[in-house]
C-alpha cells in the first residue's frame, strides 16, 4: 500500500473538486488532522492526506459520496486504515455504516464538520484564523441558524469518541489553523 505525494494528491483534488469551497475545505481538514498526528506522534502524511483526500468525490457524487473514492482508493494501493477513515466519516449518510474504528477515523470525524464552522467564521469576521477565540467558534457552534448544515452532533461524537474536551479540539485547531491562508 502507498500513498500520494502531495503534489499528487493536489492534481487528484483539482482533477475530482471544482468547487472552491471544497477545495480549501480539504486544505482545512488535511491541516487540522496533521496538526493532530503532529500532537499524537502520528504518521503526518498519512494523517494529511486522509483529510485532504476525504471528499474527492463529493464534488462530483454527493449522493453516493463517498463510495467512488472508496473504489478510487482501493484501485490506487491506498493504505486500508486511510479508506477506513473516510467509509467511516460517512457513518450515517448514504447507506454507509462502518463505524470509526481508529484514532484516525475517529479524528477525521472530529475535524471534518467543525472545519466548515471555522470557515463560515471567517467569512462573516475577516480575521486570521490564529486571532479567533474558542469562546467565539463556541458560541457559533451553539447557534442552529449559523451555518446551519453543519452536523453539529457529527462534532460532539467525534470529540466523545477521541475523549478530548470540545474547547481544547477548538482550541487545538485555532493552533493548526495559523499557517493557512485567510478565506
Amino acid at each position: 500500500m502507498s500513498l500520494p505525494t502531495r503534489e499528487e494528491a493536489e492534481k487528484l483534488l483539482k482533477e475530482h473538486v471544482q468547487d472552491e469551497y471544497q477545495r480549501y475545505h480539504a486544505l482545512m481538514v488535511g491541516t487540522a488532522m496533521e496538526g493532530y498526528a503532529k500532537l499524537w506522534n502520528e504518521d503526518e502524511e498519512l494523517w494529511f492526506l486522509t483529510g485532504y483526500l476525504h471528499d474527492l468525490d463529493y464534488d462530483q457524487y454527493p449522493d453516493k459520496h463517498p463510495g467512488p473514492s472508496l473504489e478510487w482508493f482501493k484501485k490506487w494501493g491506498y493504505p486500508e486504515e486511510l479508506i477506513h477513515a473516510i467509509e467511516a466519516h460517512a457513518n450515517g449518510f448514504n447507506g454507509f455504516t462502518a463505524p470509526a474504528e481508529t484514532k484516525l477515523a475517529k479524528t477525521l470525524i472530529a475535524c471534518d464538520e467543525i472545519c466548515g464552522i471555522f470557515y463560515a467564521y471567517q467569512k462573516l469576521n475577516p480575521i486570521p484564523f490564529g486571532e479567533m477565540k474558542v469562546s467565539s467558534i463556541r458560541k457559533r457552534l451553539k447557534e442552529e441558524r449559523f451555518a446551519p448544515g453543519i452536523d453539529r452532533a457529527h462534532i460532539l461524537n467525534g470529540c466523545e469518541d477521541l475523549d478530548i474536551d470540545l474547547e481544547e479540539h477548538i482550541g487545538n485547531l485555532i493552533e493548526f489553523f495559523k499557517t493557512l491562508p485567510e478565506v
